[in-house]
């Protein structure tokens, strides 16, 4: 009795110290992952296909500075005809609160040169300017542009409300949906030639002198491969900084919100996902994938193709999860017309579908005519 009673004290003090190690376990997973960073929200995305590396309480809504800006610009640049077209300032744009350009009433500046003005130096007289040029007069409209901007990027916990970003309990985004906005700003090469910008002059103007505009995000001196994108700041929402990256033909967009090392942070952070992930082609675009035999045809065989290809961002011990499987037509009979679906290509990751696309045939094969069927019979015979 003594025994047992021993063994079962033995099993059970056994199984408390393999409690406290779990937890204890799950404890440093947990503080490993929050000390990725010290901002209160955060994320890295893979551009290709917005995939999401690491994040922090990304989906959380938070105010978010002049990184406002972002969707400010790409609002500016996709519902403007000409970005040379002279704008002259309203009285109400010099009169905004915080960073500024130092716009003066009835000064005349392109909106291109507004566009600098509002992403290199964080105008928020520049923002205005451009926000009642776009919105025809009203920063309601403008700001209705913005949440339609947003709504296109797929950011689906935003709302904006103005166009520098100054405090406004109705205007809030997410890591997020900021970085979802970010990549899709960058496909655009004006935007993208704009955020990369370090220094830009503005000529004097009738009203004002020459300007100088520095772009205030340290990391396009500092990091590898920077190109962009804004910084933010206000005691409400803290420093915020939205930053991209390109390597190697991979794209990242880091988006840290209140974060007090935002600069030292975002280059970690980005460096890490450099080191950790690559950009690999599964399949390229317009792949020549097989010849098939072709019947009654004027030629005895077609190709076959792919048009889209797949791309994708993964850890080097990941990459041999995935698999392409080729499932085509050996054979066919003519006619075949130019593109004409003859088979699939399937790509796997984990036994799981991931994506499909047609394999078609590269040229168009004609039937042969009856007498050179009779040809080809004899010939054969």
């Amino acid at each position: 009795m003594r025994k047992e009673y021993k063994l079962y004290s033995v099993i059970m003090l056994v199984l408390v110290i393999v409690n406290l190690f779990m937890l204890n376990y799950k404890s440093v997973l947990a503080a490993s992952s929050s000390q990725l960073s010290s901002a209160k929200s955060m994320v890295v995305l893979e551009t290709t296909g917005n995939n999401v590396l690491y994040s922090k309480n990304e989906n959380e809504k938070l105010p978010m500075a002049s990184t406002t800006k972002i969707v400010t610009a790409i609002t500016v640049i996709e519902n403007c005809n000409d970005l040379d077209k002279l704008v002259k300032v309203p009285k109400s744009a010099t009169l905004v609160e915080g960073s500024s350009i130092y716009l003066r009433e009835d000064e005349e500046l392109t909106i291109r040169q507004l566009l600098y003005g509002l992403m290199l130096q964080s105008g928020n007289d520049a923002a205005h300017t451009l926000a009642l040029e776009i919105g025809e007069g009203s920063l309601e409209k403008f700001a209705e542009l913005m949440n339609e901007t947003a709504k296109k990027c797929g950011a689906t916990n935003s709302n904006f409300v103005t166009p520098h970003g100054l405090d406004d309990k109705n205007h809030y985004t997410t890591a997020l949906d900021l970085a979802k906005i970010t990549s899709y700003g960058l496909k655009n090469n004006v935007f993208k030639e704009i955020v990369s910008t370090k220094k830009f002059d503005i000529k004097a103007t009738e009203k004002n002198n020459a300007r100088t505009l520095l772009n205030k995000n340290k990391l396009l001196s500092s990091l590898e491969g920077c190109i962009g994108v804004k910084t933010g700041y206000t005691k409400k929402s803290g420093r915020c900084l939205v930053s991209a990256c390109e390597r190697d033909g991979m794209q990242v967009v880091c988006v840290v919100l209140n974060c007090g090392p935002m600069f030292e942070e975002s280059s970690d952070l980005i460096n890490l996902a450099f080191k950790e992930y690559k950009l690999y082609e599964i399949l390229p675009s317009y792949k020549f994938v097989s010849d098939v035999v072709v019947e009654d045809g004027k030629s005895s065989f077609l190709r076959l193709y792919n048009k889209n290809g797949f791309s994708v961002v993964a850890k080097e011990k990941d990459i041999d999860k995935y698999t392409v499987v080729y499932d085509y037509k050996k054979q066919v009979k003519a006619p075949i017309e130019k593109d004409e679906i003859l088979g699939e290509v399937k790509i796997y990751f984990d036994n799981t579908l991931i994506f499909s696309e047609n394999l078609c045939s590269i040229e168009k094969v004609d039937s042969l005519e009856p007498v050179d069927k009779l040809k080809d019979i004899l010939d054969k015979w």
